[in-house]
């Protein structure tokens, strides 16, 4: 079994339903397996990951658990869509 798995927008060009299929596989696979995930997608990255790091054109926005990198306001500005 791999240590470490690398996925690249596994869920671009997906419908919304085979999004979800997607998410189920990722959530389904071994705890003990690395995956570092690529996605613009933040509905996504949120169900997925354990740990969130934002890059913005090239540099560290924010770095940490799903919960605070939801209330970090410049990634709610920049990525989220709030204002």
């Amino acid at each position: 079994m791999p240590k470490v798995l690398l996925l690249d927008e596994p869920t671009a060009g997906l419908s919304a339903a085979e999004t979800q299929e997607v998410v189920a596989m990722i959530q389904h696979l071994d705890p003990s397996m690395t995956v570092l995930l690529i996605e613009h997608d933040m509905d996504v990255a949120f169900q997925v990951a354990q740990h969130i790091t934002v890059l913005h054109q090239g540099r560290l926005l924010a770095d940490g658990a799903p919960s605070a990198i939801r209330k970090d306001p410049m990634v709610a500005e920049i990525y989220l869509g709030a204002q």
